[in-house]
């Protein structure tokens, strides 16, 4: 299955970070198509709202644990 229609949420963080950098040297290319530019700014986003999540949810993490060490 390729990037492009894997289930975002299947994919984890580090594996975003990395096909967001692809995308980006993608896109500073000067040739890019207007189709796949489209295709490739809208993967950019779904893999940068998977990111916040992530981040979101790692900061509730640690945040029950400061708190569970500080009582």
């Amino acid at each position: 299955m390729s990037k492009k229609n894997e289930d975002s949420s299947s994919i984890g963080y580090s594996e975003a970070i990395v096909e967001l950098e692809a995308i980006l040297a993608d896109l500073e290319e000067a040739d890019v198509d207007v189709d796949v530019l489209a295709e490739k700014v809208a993967r950019a986003s779904e893999l940068i709202k998977l990111c916040r999540e992530r981040i979101g949810n790692a900061k509730l993490q640690i945040d029950k644990v400061v708190a569970g060490l500080e009582d």
